[in-house]
């Protein structure tokens, strides 16, 4: 496997995005991959980022730009585990398609959604070397299995800190394959003005529902919780204490709809019940931002309340506030921006109001400095694969 380059000379790599989380991920590193003479992008969009339920998320971005390969819908409507599992398998049958067609030379796969064991299901079955970004971290949810299966499936480890570094060599992999770079999302982020909002202020004019809300530096608050789904049937019930803690404190909040995980019906529904039953004057909604605009939305925010890894990773890098609700981002490493409490609307609210009066952090380099692209771009030219994996125990 060490000459793995095309027939044009240039070594393929397909990038497959699926959510916002990935866009923001892996912005960077495909304006890198096309930036080299000796690598090929092969762009494949699917599952939420393609649909308009999620907002479609590449259309209000620089994303809208990149040459697209294919487009593969597999998401089956209802966001059950039922659901969740049907959709994995046939996402390992829509991928094994396009990898067909494409022969990509290495696949990435993106830490730890559903769709991505799918992914690396069909690439393993084909024989195409995997290169796994974020893998060895530590978090809740049904998250945490697949990012370790990933694991022993991938070739070539890009984590995102030293931690999970040491817990993928622990896991049996090679040290030679286990390249520390730090979270790729912080690169798109150092490329941005931070202190311009008039691009977030000028979307909620157009998008999303809600009175436009003023954006006034270190006032306003961004919720944002996905369902967990090992809590499947508590989803609902869980919203609805964030939704009473925001509803009392009145501030100016932008609040951003869930993933498509099994128990986003859940979330969604308490939400929708907020928005449309109580009217809320203080709460924009949006179903999803670019990086492009969610960045200085998030550097800007006096708090962000929820669950997402937004909250861990980027928050600690800006320095903002972070209020992470429940056991979806338990065990993840965290800077001191974070404060955890349980699904309480009274426990919530105490800790958005102790996180407002204590103001922003310090920035903090857990998940690295904004130069992860570099160095991932470098490896995937140069790396020489091997197919035949072996535990190194």
């Amino acid at each position: 496997m060490a000459d793995m380059a095309g027939k044009s000379g240039k070594r393929k790599i397909c990038v497959i995005i699926t959510t916002r989380g990935n866009y923001a991920k892996m912005k960077s590193v495909i304006k890198g991959i096309l930036a080299r003479p000796d690598l090929q992008l092969q762009l494949i969009l699917g599952g939420g980022v393609i649909l308009e339920k999620y907002g479609r998320v590449l259309d209000m971005s620089e994303g809208a730009d990149f040459p697209v390969d294919r487009h593969i819908p597999f998401l089956l409507e209802g966001e059950t585990p039922v659901t969740m599992a049907k959709s994995a398998g046939i996402a390992v049958s829509e991928f094994s398609t396009a990898f067909e067609d494409l022969k990509p030379d290495v696949v990435i796969v993106i830490a730890d959604r559903f769709e991505s064991l799918a992914i690396a299901m069909a690439a393993t079955y084909m024989n195409i070397p995997i290169v796994h970004v974020e893998g060895g971290e530590v978090s809740g949810s049904i998250d945490e299995s697949i990012r370790h299966a990933i694991t022993k499936m991938a070739h070539l480890h890009f984590p995102a800190s030293e931690e999970a570094a040491q817990r993928i060599e622990r896991m049996g992999e090679a040290p030679k394959t286990i390249f520390t770079v730090g979270a790729t999302s912080l690169d798109v982020i150092l490329e941005l003005d931070l202190n311009d909002l008039s691009p977030v202020m000028a979307a909620q004019e157009v998008s999303g529902l809600g009175p436009p809300q003023a954006l006034v530096p270190g006032e306003y608050l961004i919720v944002i919780q996905h369902p967990v789904t090992t809590e499947y049937a508590d989803n609902l019930a869980h919203i609805n204490e964030t939704v009473e803690a925001i509803d009392a404190l009145k501030r100016p909040t932008i609040w951003i709809w869930p993933n498509m995980d099994a128990g986003s019906n859940g979330v969604s529904k308490g939400i929708r019940v907020y928005r449309e039953q109580r009217r809320p004057t203080h709460v924009h909604f949006f179903k999803s931002l670019p990086i492009e605009l969610f960045a200085p939305l998030l550097k800007n925010a006096a708090c962000i309340v929820g669950n997402s890894s937004s909250g861990i990773r980027e928050s600690a890098f800006l320095g903002t506030p972070c209020v992470n609700v429940g056991t979806r981002q338990n065990g993840r490493d965290r800077g001191r921006n974070v404060v955890d409490v349980g699904y309480d609307a009274g426990a919530i609210r105490a800790a958005i109001e102790h996180q407002i009066a204590h103001g922003r952090y310090p920035a903090d380099p857990i998940y690295g400095n904004g130069a992860a692209w570099q160095k991932m771009v470098e490896v995937l030219a140069e790396y020489q694969f091997t197919l035949q994996k072996q535990i190194t125990y």
